[in-house]
């Protein structure tokens, strides 16, 4: 699976984690930034990575900051995205199963690297329930 990472200064360190074990599982993993620990704007990130993922039907996009919540924003005024929060792997698991979500979001000072490892599998191994229920849903949502 073609997957598109970023990350602001707060999510950083956890980002190259993510990166490894993704590679490692085998997907083809796209790093669009940051690259240091220094300050940078998480909206332009998130704006590089949900482009990438909007153009690439089947991609997936992780994105992480401090909290995962200013990315999450940032990611879902992109057209094409619908971006979550996914604090564990119920909640990444869901957002897939009914909400199709393409890009999800973590907090590289809120969650434990093994929580994020885990929930990134998850986001990645679920398929979206293509009941006609959700995708009625999802479709108004634009």
């Amino acid at each position: 699976m073609q997957i598109y990472i970023g990350s602001d200064h707060g999510g950083y360190e956890m980002k190259g984690s993510l990166k490894e074990h993704l590679v490692a599982g085998g997907h083809d993993v796209t790093d669009l930034g940051c690259f240091s620990m220094d300050s940078v704007d998480y909206p332009d990130i998130a704006r590089e990575v949900c482009e990438k993922v909007s153009e690439n039907p089947g991609a997936r996009g992780v994105l992480v900051c401090g909290t995962g919540i200013g990315m999450q924003i940032a990611a879902n005024k992109i057209p094409g995205i619908r971006a979550t929060v996914a604090t564990d792997e119920h909640m990444a698991e869901m957002s897939r199963r009914h909400n199709d979500a393409n890009v999800v979001t973590l907090g590289g000072r809120t969650c434990e690297i093994e929580m994020a490892k885990k929930i990134v599998d998850k986001f990645m191994t679920t398929d979206f329930e293509n009941e006609e229920r959700h995708v009625r849903r999802v479709g108004k949502i634009g």
